[in-house]
Protein backbone atom coordinates (compact mmCIF):
# COMPACT_ATOMS: atom_id res chain seq x y z
CA UNK A 1 0.00 0.00 0.00
CA UNK A 2 2.82 2.42 0.72
CA UNK A 3 4.66 1.54 -2.67
CA UNK A 4 0.91 2.70 -4.16
CA UNK A 5 0.93 6.10 -2.39
CA UNK A 6 4.69 6.86 -3.16
CA UNK A 7 3.97 5.94 -6.65
CA UNK A 8 1.13 8.61 -6.32
CA UNK A 9 2.92 11.25 -4.98
CA UNK A 10 5.66 10.66 -7.76
CA UNK A 11 2.76 11.25 -10.42
CA UNK A 12 1.77 14.17 -9.10
CA UNK A 13 5.13 15.26 -8.20
CA UNK A 14 5.92 14.85 -11.96
CA UNK A 15 2.57 17.03 -13.00
CA UNK A 16 3.44 20.45 -10.86
CA UNK A 17 7.04 20.51 -12.24
CA UNK A 18 5.40 21.14 -15.86
CA UNK A 19 8.04 21.41 -18.31
CA UNK A 20 10.92 20.76 -15.80
CA UNK A 21 13.25 23.95 -13.91
CA UNK A 22 14.96 25.10 -17.15
CA UNK A 23 11.76 26.21 -18.56
CA UNK A 24 10.15 27.08 -15.47
CA UNK A 25 13.08 29.74 -15.15
CA UNK A 26 12.95 30.65 -18.21
CA UNK A 27 9.37 31.88 -17.56
CA UNK A 28 10.24 33.74 -14.61
CA UNK A 29 13.12 35.33 -16.57
CA UNK A 30 10.66 37.02 -18.64
CA UNK A 31 8.65 38.23 -15.59
CA UNK A 32 6.02 35.49 -15.85
CA UNK A 33 4.29 32.90 -13.28
CA UNK A 34 3.95 29.44 -14.01
CA UNK A 35 0.66 28.55 -14.25
CA UNK A 36 0.33 26.85 -11.08
CA UNK A 37 1.49 29.52 -9.22
CA UNK A 38 -0.58 31.83 -10.58
CA UNK A 39 -3.76 29.63 -9.57
CA UNK A 40 -2.18 30.18 -6.27
CA UNK A 41 -2.86 33.89 -6.32
CA UNK A 42 -5.90 33.97 -8.47
CA UNK A 43 -8.08 31.33 -5.85
CA UNK A 44 -8.29 31.20 -2.10
CA UNK A 45 -5.57 29.95 -0.18
CA UNK A 46 -5.64 25.82 -0.57
CA UNK A 47 -9.44 25.93 -1.98
CA UNK A 48 -7.94 25.00 -5.68
CA UNK A 49 -9.10 21.06 -6.71
CA UNK A 50 -7.25 20.21 -9.73
CA UNK A 51 -8.77 17.77 -12.50
CA UNK A 52 -6.99 15.77 -15.42
CA UNK A 53 -3.74 16.16 -13.58
CA UNK A 54 -1.95 13.05 -15.29
CA UNK A 55 -3.80 13.14 -18.96
CA UNK A 56 -1.23 13.21 -22.11
CA UNK A 57 -1.42 13.54 -25.36
CA UNK A 58 -2.27 11.21 -27.90
CA UNK A 59 -0.19 12.25 -31.19
CA UNK A 60 2.19 9.77 -32.87
CA UNK A 61 3.61 11.77 -35.51
CA UNK A 62 7.05 13.56 -35.58
CA UNK A 63 8.13 11.92 -32.53
CA UNK A 64 5.77 13.13 -30.22
CA UNK A 65 4.75 9.72 -28.37
CA UNK A 66 9.07 10.31 -26.99
CA UNK A 67 7.85 14.00 -25.54
CA UNK A 68 4.96 13.12 -23.00
CA UNK A 69 4.34 15.63 -20.05
CA UNK A 70 1.45 14.78 -17.53
CA UNK A 71 -1.28 18.16 -17.97
CA UNK A 72 -0.49 18.37 -21.20
CA UNK A 73 0.62 21.51 -21.04
CA UNK A 74 -2.79 22.98 -19.22
CA UNK A 75 -3.86 23.15 -15.40
CA UNK A 76 -7.37 22.62 -15.17
CA UNK A 77 -10.05 22.39 -11.79
CA UNK A 78 -12.33 24.54 -9.53
CA UNK A 79 -11.47 26.44 -6.47
CA UNK A 80 -12.51 30.09 -4.14
CA UNK A 81 -12.32 33.22 -4.89
CA UNK A 82 -13.69 35.24 -1.91
CA UNK A 83 -15.55 32.29 -0.88
CA UNK A 84 -17.30 31.79 -4.02
CA UNK A 85 -16.89 29.08 -6.32
CA UNK A 86 -15.00 29.50 -9.73
CA UNK A 87 -13.86 26.85 -12.66
CA UNK A 88 -10.74 28.10 -13.90
CA UNK A 89 -8.05 26.38 -16.64
CA UNK A 90 -4.36 28.31 -16.94
CA UNK A 91 -2.10 27.10 -19.71
CA UNK A 92 1.50 25.96 -18.91
CA UNK A 93 3.75 27.89 -21.49
CA UNK A 94 6.04 25.65 -19.95
CA UNK A 95 4.72 22.56 -21.65
CA UNK A 96 5.07 22.86 -25.49
CA UNK A 97 4.86 26.65 -25.25
CA UNK A 98 1.32 26.01 -23.87
CA UNK A 99 0.01 24.67 -27.18
CA UNK A 100 -3.49 23.40 -28.05
CA UNK A 101 -3.89 19.95 -28.33
CA UNK A 102 -6.99 17.98 -28.76
CA UNK A 103 -6.34 16.48 -25.37
CA UNK A 104 -5.58 20.00 -23.96
CA UNK A 105 -8.70 21.18 -25.36
CA UNK A 106 -10.65 18.63 -23.74
CA UNK A 107 -9.41 19.28 -20.56
CA UNK A 108 -10.37 23.20 -20.68
CA UNK A 109 -14.20 21.63 -22.21
CA UNK A 110 -14.73 19.68 -19.34
CA UNK A 111 -14.40 22.40 -17.13
CA UNK A 112 -16.41 24.87 -18.92
CA UNK A 113 -19.07 21.83 -19.17
CA UNK A 114 -19.26 21.22 -15.20
CA UNK A 115 -19.35 25.31 -14.85
CA UNK A 116 -22.49 25.33 -16.99
CA UNK A 117 -24.19 22.17 -14.91
CA UNK A 118 -23.54 23.99 -11.72
CA UNK A 119 -23.58 27.69 -12.08
CA UNK A 120 -20.16 29.31 -11.79
CA UNK A 121 -17.64 31.70 -13.70
CA UNK A 122 -15.46 30.21 -15.88
CA UNK A 123 -11.71 32.16 -15.33
CA UNK A 124 -9.17 31.03 -18.25
CA UNK A 125 -5.30 32.23 -18.06
CA UNK A 126 -4.18 32.16 -21.10
CA UNK A 127 -0.81 31.52 -22.38
CA UNK A 128 -0.13 29.64 -25.23
CA UNK A 129 2.04 29.36 -28.57
CA UNK A 130 -1.40 28.30 -30.44
CA UNK A 131 -2.66 25.38 -31.89
CA UNK A 132 -0.35 22.51 -31.74
CA UNK A 133 0.88 22.43 -35.38
CA UNK A 134 2.39 18.11 -34.19
CA UNK A 135 -1.71 17.57 -33.98
CA UNK A 136 -2.46 19.12 -37.30
CA UNK A 137 -6.58 19.60 -37.69
CA UNK A 138 -6.89 17.68 -34.50
CA UNK A 139 -6.06 20.67 -32.24
CA UNK A 140 -7.92 23.07 -34.62
CA UNK A 141 -11.20 20.85 -33.49
CA UNK A 142 -10.19 21.03 -30.87
CA UNK A 143 -10.14 25.04 -31.02
CA UNK A 144 -13.90 24.65 -32.36
CA UNK A 145 -14.78 22.19 -29.20
CA UNK A 146 -13.73 25.44 -27.06
CA UNK A 147 -15.41 28.09 -28.85
CA UNK A 148 -18.88 26.12 -29.17
CA UNK A 149 -18.52 26.00 -25.09
CA UNK A 150 -17.84 29.61 -25.00
CA UNK A 151 -21.45 30.24 -26.95
CA UNK A 152 -23.05 28.08 -25.33
CA UNK A 153 -21.79 29.51 -21.98
CA UNK A 154 -22.79 33.14 -23.09
CA UNK A 155 -24.84 35.08 -20.98
CA UNK A 156 -25.63 31.72 -18.18
CA UNK A 157 -22.23 32.05 -16.35
CA UNK A 158 -19.76 34.74 -16.70
CA UNK A 159 -16.64 33.96 -18.17
CA UNK A 160 -13.14 35.98 -17.90
CA UNK A 161 -9.93 35.91 -19.69
CA UNK A 162 -6.66 36.52 -18.64
CA UNK A 163 -4.22 37.13 -21.51
CA UNK A 164 -0.53 36.76 -19.96
CA UNK A 165 1.25 35.61 -22.73
CA UNK A 166 1.01 34.87 -26.12
CA UNK A 167 -2.57 34.35 -27.40
CA UNK A 168 -2.33 34.22 -31.63
CA UNK A 169 -3.75 33.07 -34.32
CA UNK A 170 -7.52 31.52 -33.37
CA UNK A 171 -7.01 31.13 -30.22
CA UNK A 172 -7.91 34.99 -29.90
CA UNK A 173 -11.27 34.33 -30.69
CA UNK A 174 -11.81 32.22 -27.47
CA UNK A 175 -11.24 34.96 -24.89
CA UNK A 176 -13.16 37.60 -27.51
CA UNK A 177 -15.92 35.73 -27.04
CA UNK A 178 -16.18 35.66 -23.50
CA UNK A 179 -17.14 38.79 -21.15
CA UNK A 180 -14.16 40.55 -20.11
CA UNK A 181 -10.36 40.45 -21.05
CA UNK A 182 -7.54 41.24 -18.96
CA UNK A 183 -3.93 41.76 -20.20
CA UNK A 184 -0.71 42.50 -19.21
CA UNK A 185 1.84 45.23 -20.04
CA UNK A 186 4.68 44.40 -22.21
CA UNK A 187 3.96 40.78 -21.42
CA UNK A 188 0.59 39.55 -23.17
CA UNK A 189 -0.56 39.94 -26.73
CA UNK A 190 -3.02 39.00 -29.17
CA UNK A 191 -3.27 38.89 -32.66
CA UNK A 192 -4.62 36.79 -35.72
CA UNK A 193 -1.52 37.40 -37.57
CA UNK A 194 1.94 37.84 -36.37
CA UNK A 195 4.05 40.71 -37.17
CA UNK A 196 6.28 38.20 -40.06
CA UNK A 197 3.25 37.63 -41.68
CA UNK A 198 1.68 41.10 -41.64
CA UNK A 199 4.86 42.49 -43.00
CA UNK A 200 5.19 39.51 -45.91
CA UNK A 201 1.00 40.54 -46.83
CA UNK A 202 1.20 44.38 -46.37
CA UNK A 203 4.78 45.55 -46.32
CA UNK A 204 3.89 47.04 -42.59
CA UNK A 205 6.65 46.70 -40.15
CA UNK A 206 5.15 46.36 -37.00
CA UNK A 207 6.41 45.15 -33.37
CA UNK A 208 4.16 42.47 -31.45
CA UNK A 209 3.10 45.19 -28.63
CA UNK A 210 2.08 47.71 -31.69
CA UNK A 211 0.36 44.98 -33.01
CA UNK A 212 -1.41 43.27 -30.06
CA UNK A 213 -0.07 44.17 -26.96
CA UNK A 214 -1.86 45.27 -23.83
CA UNK A 215 -1.86 49.02 -24.14
CA UNK A 216 -2.81 48.27 -27.73
CA UNK A 217 -6.22 46.40 -27.30
CA UNK A 218 -7.18 48.72 -23.85
CA UNK A 219 -6.59 51.76 -26.10
CA UNK A 220 -6.84 51.54 -29.85
CA UNK A 221 -9.08 48.52 -30.53
CA UNK A 222 -11.39 47.92 -27.67
CA UNK A 223 -10.62 44.11 -27.59
CA UNK A 224 -9.31 44.01 -23.54
CA UNK A 225 -10.84 45.66 -20.70
CA UNK A 226 -8.10 46.70 -18.84
CA UNK A 227 -4.51 46.50 -18.74
CA UNK A 228 -2.41 45.89 -15.84
CA UNK A 229 1.50 46.27 -15.10
CA UNK A 230 2.04 42.83 -14.35
CA UNK A 231 0.51 38.78 -13.26
CA UNK A 232 0.31 39.76 -9.48
CA UNK A 233 -1.92 42.45 -10.12
CA UNK A 234 -3.32 41.52 -12.89
CA UNK A 235 -4.77 38.40 -10.80
CA UNK A 236 -5.33 40.16 -7.74
CA UNK A 237 -7.70 42.99 -9.69
CA UNK A 238 -9.52 39.69 -10.82
CA UNK A 239 -10.41 38.36 -7.59
CA UNK A 240 -11.69 42.11 -7.19
CA UNK A 241 -13.59 42.13 -10.33
CA UNK A 242 -15.23 39.04 -9.67
CA UNK A 243 -16.53 39.79 -6.35
CA UNK A 244 -18.90 41.94 -8.37
CA UNK A 245 -20.43 39.38 -10.62
CA UNK A 246 -23.32 36.57 -9.50
CA UNK A 247 -22.36 33.25 -10.34
CA UNK A 248 -24.69 32.39 -12.86
CA UNK A 249 -28.01 33.94 -14.75
CA UNK A 250 -30.32 32.32 -12.35
CA UNK A 251 -28.43 33.38 -9.19
CA UNK A 252 -28.21 36.85 -7.42
CA UNK A 253 -24.98 39.16 -7.96
CA UNK A 254 -23.56 39.14 -4.43
CA UNK A 255 -23.67 41.27 -1.60
CA UNK A 256 -21.15 42.59 0.83
CA UNK A 257 -21.33 44.01 4.07
CA UNK A 258 -21.05 48.15 3.54
CA UNK A 259 -20.80 50.40 6.72
CA UNK A 260 -21.45 53.04 4.40
CA UNK A 261 -25.15 54.93 5.02
CA UNK A 262 -27.62 54.76 2.43
CA UNK A 263 -28.81 57.74 2.87
CA UNK A 264 -25.42 59.65 2.51
CA UNK A 265 -25.85 63.38 1.19
CA UNK A 266 -23.29 64.93 -0.38
CA UNK A 267 -23.30 68.51 -0.61
CA UNK A 268 -20.27 68.59 -2.41
CA UNK A 269 -22.06 67.53 -5.60
CA UNK A 270 -24.47 70.87 -5.46
CA UNK A 271 -21.76 72.64 -6.93
CA UNK A 272 -20.11 70.15 -9.72
CA UNK A 273 -21.84 71.14 -12.48
CA UNK A 274 -19.76 74.35 -13.81
CA UNK A 275 -21.70 78.13 -14.30
CA UNK A 276 -21.23 77.79 -18.09
CA UNK A 277 -22.84 74.61 -19.47
CA UNK A 278 -19.46 74.63 -21.92
CA UNK A 279 -17.10 74.04 -19.49
CA UNK A 280 -16.35 69.95 -18.61
CA UNK A 281 -16.54 68.33 -15.20
CA UNK A 282 -15.01 64.64 -14.33
CA UNK A 283 -18.38 62.41 -14.06
CA UNK A 284 -16.00 59.80 -12.26
CA UNK A 285 -16.58 62.16 -9.23
CA UNK A 286 -20.01 62.31 -9.01
CA UNK A 287 -19.74 58.31 -9.49
CA UNK A 288 -17.39 58.07 -6.50
CA UNK A 289 -20.09 59.97 -4.04
CA UNK A 290 -23.15 57.16 -4.99
CA UNK A 291 -21.10 54.13 -4.84
CA UNK A 292 -20.77 52.59 -1.62
CA UNK A 293 -17.18 53.37 -0.37
CA UNK A 294 -16.12 55.24 -3.86
CA UNK A 295 -15.72 51.89 -4.75
CA UNK A 296 -16.02 52.19 -9.00
CA UNK A 297 -14.16 49.15 -10.86
CA UNK A 298 -13.84 51.15 -14.07
CA UNK A 299 -13.92 48.56 -17.31
CA UNK A 300 -12.19 49.62 -20.50
CA UNK A 301 -11.35 52.67 -18.76
CA UNK A 302 -9.09 53.83 -21.72
CA UNK A 303 -10.69 53.30 -24.26
CA UNK A 304 -14.28 55.25 -25.81
CA UNK A 305 -13.06 58.02 -23.01
CA UNK A 306 -16.09 59.36 -23.34
CA UNK A 307 -18.06 57.15 -21.68
CA UNK A 308 -17.53 55.28 -18.86
CA UNK A 309 -18.78 51.54 -18.02
CA UNK A 310 -18.01 49.65 -14.81
CA UNK A 311 -18.95 48.47 -11.55
CA UNK A 312 -20.30 49.57 -8.33
CA UNK A 313 -22.55 49.26 -5.42
CA UNK A 314 -25.20 50.45 -3.11
CA UNK A 315 -26.29 49.50 -0.19
CA UNK A 316 -23.75 46.18 -0.51
CA UNK A 317 -25.41 45.12 -4.13
CA UNK A 318 -23.76 45.53 -7.14
CA UNK A 319 -25.01 47.93 -10.02
CA UNK A 320 -23.96 48.48 -13.35
CA UNK A 321 -22.56 51.80 -14.13
CA UNK A 322 -23.03 54.22 -17.65
CA UNK A 323 -21.75 57.47 -17.63
CA UNK A 324 -21.07 60.28 -20.40
CA UNK A 325 -18.11 61.45 -19.40
CA UNK A 326 -18.15 65.73 -20.45
CA UNK A 327 -14.35 65.83 -19.75
CA UNK A 328 -13.59 63.77 -23.04
CA UNK A 329 -14.99 64.98 -26.02
CA UNK A 330 -17.96 66.81 -24.07
CA UNK A 331 -19.00 63.31 -23.64
CA UNK A 332 -20.15 62.83 -27.26
CA UNK A 333 -21.85 59.40 -28.13
CA UNK A 334 -19.96 58.07 -30.78
CA UNK A 335 -19.05 54.77 -32.73
CA UNK A 336 -16.56 53.54 -30.10
CA UNK A 337 -18.88 54.67 -26.89
CA UNK A 338 -21.87 53.17 -27.93
CA UNK A 339 -19.91 49.48 -28.64
CA UNK A 340 -18.47 50.17 -25.17
CA UNK A 341 -21.26 51.12 -23.79
CA UNK A 342 -23.76 48.66 -25.39
CA UNK A 343 -22.12 45.63 -24.60
CA UNK A 344 -21.70 47.11 -20.88
CA UNK A 345 -25.63 46.83 -20.65
CA UNK A 346 -26.21 43.60 -22.26
CA UNK A 347 -24.15 42.11 -20.01
CA UNK A 348 -26.01 43.77 -16.80
CA UNK A 349 -28.76 42.42 -18.75
CA UNK A 350 -28.42 39.21 -18.96
CA UNK A 351 -26.68 38.54 -15.61
CA UNK A 352 -29.84 40.22 -13.40
CA UNK A 353 -27.33 43.24 -12.67
CA UNK A 354 -29.45 46.94 -11.93
CA UNK A 355 -28.46 49.67 -14.37
CA UNK A 356 -27.12 53.32 -13.24
CA UNK A 357 -27.31 55.70 -15.91
CA UNK A 358 -25.57 59.34 -15.33
CA UNK A 359 -26.33 61.51 -18.52
CA UNK A 360 -24.59 64.88 -20.01
CA UNK A 361 -24.58 64.29 -23.60
CA UNK A 362 -24.43 66.89 -26.20
CA UNK A 363 -25.66 64.28 -29.02
CA UNK A 364 -23.95 61.87 -31.71
CA UNK A 365 -20.15 62.81 -33.03
CA UNK A 366 -21.07 64.68 -36.80
CA UNK A 367 -18.43 63.84 -39.06
CA UNK A 368 -17.81 62.00 -42.28
CA UNK A 369 -15.84 59.33 -40.39
CA UNK A 370 -18.27 58.43 -38.02
CA UNK A 371 -20.97 58.04 -40.34
CA UNK A 372 -18.81 56.27 -43.21
CA UNK A 373 -17.92 54.01 -40.84
CA UNK A 374 -21.50 53.12 -39.43
CA UNK A 375 -22.15 55.47 -36.82
CA UNK A 376 -26.37 54.70 -37.47
CA UNK A 377 -25.66 51.58 -36.83
CA UNK A 378 -23.47 51.62 -33.65
CA UNK A 379 -25.69 53.90 -32.65
CA UNK A 380 -28.41 51.56 -32.92
CA UNK A 381 -26.60 49.23 -30.76
CA UNK A 382 -26.78 51.06 -27.41
CA UNK A 383 -30.28 52.27 -28.17
CA UNK A 384 -30.93 48.69 -28.85
CA UNK A 385 -29.10 47.06 -25.61
CA UNK A 386 -31.04 49.47 -23.12
CA UNK A 387 -34.49 49.22 -25.39
CA UNK A 388 -34.52 45.37 -25.07
CA UNK A 389 -32.89 45.57 -21.01
CA UNK A 390 -35.59 43.92 -18.64
CA UNK A 391 -33.40 44.39 -15.29
CA UNK A 392 -33.99 47.70 -13.15
CA UNK A 393 -32.98 51.16 -14.97
CA UNK A 394 -32.52 54.42 -13.30
CA UNK A 395 -31.47 57.60 -14.73
CA UNK A 396 -30.10 60.48 -13.57
CA UNK A 397 -29.97 63.71 -16.18
CA UNK A 398 -27.27 65.74 -14.90
CA UNK A 399 -26.82 68.62 -17.47
CA UNK A 400 -27.24 67.86 -21.24
CA UNK A 401 -29.44 65.48 -22.87
CA UNK A 402 -29.87 66.58 -26.61
CA UNK A 403 -31.46 65.16 -29.45
CA UNK A 404 -31.74 61.07 -30.12
CA UNK A 405 -28.54 60.89 -27.75
CA UNK A 406 -31.20 61.89 -24.89
CA UNK A 407 -33.61 58.71 -25.68
CA UNK A 408 -30.25 56.57 -26.48
CA UNK A 409 -28.90 57.11 -22.34
CA UNK A 410 -32.10 55.01 -21.31
CA UNK A 411 -34.93 57.46 -21.25
CA UNK A 412 -37.98 57.15 -20.28
CA UNK A 413 -39.32 55.72 -23.58
CA UNK A 414 -36.98 52.77 -23.36
CA UNK A 415 -39.00 51.76 -20.38
CA UNK A 416 -36.47 53.27 -17.67
CA UNK A 417 -37.83 52.38 -14.40
CA UNK A 418 -37.28 55.70 -12.45
CA UNK A 419 -36.00 58.53 -14.46
CA UNK A 420 -34.64 61.48 -12.82
CA UNK A 421 -32.91 65.03 -13.38
CA UNK A 422 -30.90 67.59 -11.73
CA UNK A 423 -32.34 71.64 -11.76
CA UNK A 424 -28.79 71.86 -14.07
CA UNK A 425 -30.47 69.36 -16.49
CA UNK A 426 -31.30 70.44 -20.27
CA UNK A 427 -33.55 68.84 -22.18
CA UNK A 428 -34.12 69.54 -24.90
CA UNK A 429 -33.83 68.66 -29.26
CA UNK A 430 -30.82 70.52 -29.24
CA UNK A 431 -28.52 73.14 -27.95
CA UNK A 432 -30.33 76.89 -27.70
CA UNK A 433 -27.69 78.23 -30.44
CA UNK A 434 -28.28 75.73 -32.77
CA UNK A 435 -32.11 75.65 -32.35
CA UNK A 436 -32.27 79.58 -32.42
CA UNK A 437 -30.33 79.76 -36.06
CA UNK A 438 -32.66 77.07 -37.64
CA UNK A 439 -35.79 78.42 -36.38
CA UNK A 440 -35.30 82.15 -36.62
CA UNK A 441 -32.79 81.64 -39.40
CA UNK A 442 -34.45 85.13 -41.23
CA UNK A 443 -33.13 86.93 -38.46
CA UNK A 444 -29.36 85.78 -38.68
CA UNK A 445 -28.12 88.86 -39.76
CA UNK A 446 -29.28 90.30 -36.56
CA UNK A 447 -26.72 89.65 -33.24
CA UNK A 448 -29.18 91.73 -31.31
CA UNK A 449 -31.94 89.46 -31.89
CA UNK A 450 -30.24 86.39 -32.35
CA UNK A 451 -29.30 86.95 -28.60
CA UNK A 452 -32.37 87.78 -27.37
CA UNK A 453 -33.84 84.86 -28.93
CA UNK A 454 -31.36 82.12 -27.60
CA UNK A 455 -32.21 83.90 -24.00
CA UNK A 456 -35.62 83.03 -24.39
CA UNK A 457 -35.38 79.74 -26.12
CA UNK A 458 -32.72 78.70 -22.57
CA UNK A 459 -35.38 80.33 -20.63
CA UNK A 460 -37.90 77.91 -22.36
CA UNK A 461 -35.98 74.81 -22.82
CA UNK A 462 -32.75 74.01 -20.48
CA UNK A 463 -34.40 73.66 -18.01
CA UNK A 464 -35.82 69.55 -16.88
CA UNK A 465 -39.24 71.26 -16.31
CA UNK A 466 -41.07 70.53 -19.80
CA UNK A 467 -40.21 67.05 -19.82
CA UNK A 468 -41.26 66.96 -16.19
CA UNK A 469 -44.19 68.33 -17.43
CA UNK A 470 -44.64 65.20 -19.96
CA UNK A 471 -43.99 63.08 -17.45
CA UNK A 472 -40.87 61.66 -19.26
CA UNK A 473 -39.10 62.97 -15.77
CA UNK A 474 -40.47 61.19 -12.60
CA UNK A 475 -38.84 63.86 -9.93
CA UNK A 476 -36.40 66.83 -10.26
CA UNK A 477 -33.96 66.12 -7.47
CA UNK A 478 -30.91 67.58 -5.37
CA UNK A 479 -27.81 67.17 -6.55
CA UNK A 480 -26.92 65.64 -3.28
CA UNK A 481 -29.59 63.66 -2.59
CA UNK A 482 -28.24 61.46 -5.68
CA UNK A 483 -27.39 58.36 -3.56
CA UNK A 484 -30.03 58.06 -1.40
CA UNK A 485 -32.53 58.04 -4.49
CA UNK A 486 -30.79 55.65 -6.08
CA UNK A 487 -31.18 53.51 -2.63
CA UNK A 488 -34.33 54.35 -2.48
CA UNK A 489 -34.82 52.90 -6.46
CA UNK A 490 -33.42 50.08 -6.07
CA UNK A 491 -34.89 49.27 -3.25
CA UNK A 492 -37.99 49.27 -4.80
CA UNK A 493 -37.06 47.64 -8.15
CA UNK A 494 -35.79 44.91 -6.50
CA UNK A 495 -38.70 42.22 -7.05
CA UNK A 496 -39.49 44.21 -10.74
CA UNK A 497 -40.71 41.86 -13.30
CA UNK A 498 -40.54 42.10 -17.16
CA UNK A 499 -40.29 39.96 -19.94
CA UNK A 500 -39.91 40.49 -23.61
CA UNK A 501 -41.86 38.58 -26.36
CA UNK A 502 -40.92 35.00 -27.19
CA UNK A 503 -38.13 34.82 -29.87
CA UNK A 504 -35.44 32.63 -29.89
CA UNK A 505 -32.92 35.56 -30.28
CA UNK A 506 -33.35 38.75 -31.30
CA UNK A 507 -31.19 40.39 -34.32
CA UNK A 508 -29.18 43.38 -32.88
CA UNK A 509 -27.64 45.16 -35.66
CA UNK A 510 -24.08 44.43 -35.07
Amino acid sequence: MLAILERLEAKRAEARAGGGPARVAAQHAKGRLTARERLDVLLDAGSFEELDAYVEHNCVDFGMQDQVFPGDGVVTGSGTVNGRLVFVFSQDFTVFGGSLSERHAQKICKIMDMALKVGAPVIGLNDSGGARIQEGVASLGGYAEVFQRNVLASGVVPQISVIMGPCAGGAVYSPAMTDFIFMVKDSSYMFVTGPEVVKTVTNEVVSQEELGGAVTHSTKSGVADVAFENDIETLLATRDFVDFLPASNRAEPPVRPTTDPWDRLEPALDTLIPDSSNKPYDMRELIARVVDEGDFFETQPTHAGNILTGFGRVEGRTVGIVANQPMVLAGVLDINSSKKAARFVRFCDAFGIPILTFVDVPGFLPGVAQEHNGIIKHGAKLLFAYAEATVPKITIITRKAYGGAYDVMASKHLRGDLNYAWPTAEIAVMGAKGAVEIIFRREAGDPEKIAERTAEYEARFANPFVAASKGFIDEVIMPHSTRRRVALGLRKLRGKVLENPWKKHDNIPL
